[in-house]
């Protein structure tokens, strides 16, 4: 079992939603924990998908209130961190996953790469070459077999 940190915008699009639904299934099934931030868009459908495949999700709040975590969230943890969450965040996972991209899901990202935390990058943001970024996939069967070969 491994935590696998999944990042994206709270305004998603309807493709990124789709792809963080499947995503936390296929973690889910793999027996993996989900960790996200516990509210909306990107975090509420990876946590649906978990959910749904009978998976444990971490919600890590940005406010005081557990009660503000998505309703598909197994463990919601209120910070009162606000953004400061997104490094208890990367550093809880063993890989990070982004969908989509915003600008807090560049800030976990870059946390990531900086840590040294494995990124998976679905339709996310694009790093030039020769720079040291996430890894690029365009779908989440292609995201999922990346993170097994990680995870080992």
């Amino acid at each position: 079992m491994a935590y696998v940190g999944v990042v994206g915008p709270s305004g998603a699009a309807a493709d990124e939603l789709v792809d963080a639904e499947g995503l936390g299934r296929g973690l889910a099934e793999r027996g993996h924990v989900v960790v996200c931030g516990g509210l909306g868009g990107v975090m509420a459908a990876v946590s649906r998908g978990a959910a749904a495949a009978g998976g444990t999700v971490v919600g890590l709040l940005p406010g005081a209130d557990r009660a503000d975590a998505n309703p598909f969230v197994t463990v919601a943890i209120p910070t009162g961190l606000g953004e400061l969450r997104n490094a208890l965040l990367v550093r809880s996972s063993d890989v990070v996953v982004s969908v989509g991209g915003s600008w807090g899901t560049l800030s976990e990202v870059a946390l990531a790469v900086r840590t040294g935390v494995p990124v998976v990058a679905i339709n996310g943001w694009r790093v030039p070459a020769p720079a040291e970024g996430p890894a690029q996939v365009s779908s989440v069967d292609e995201a999922l077999l990346l993170v097994d070969r990680l995870l080992g």
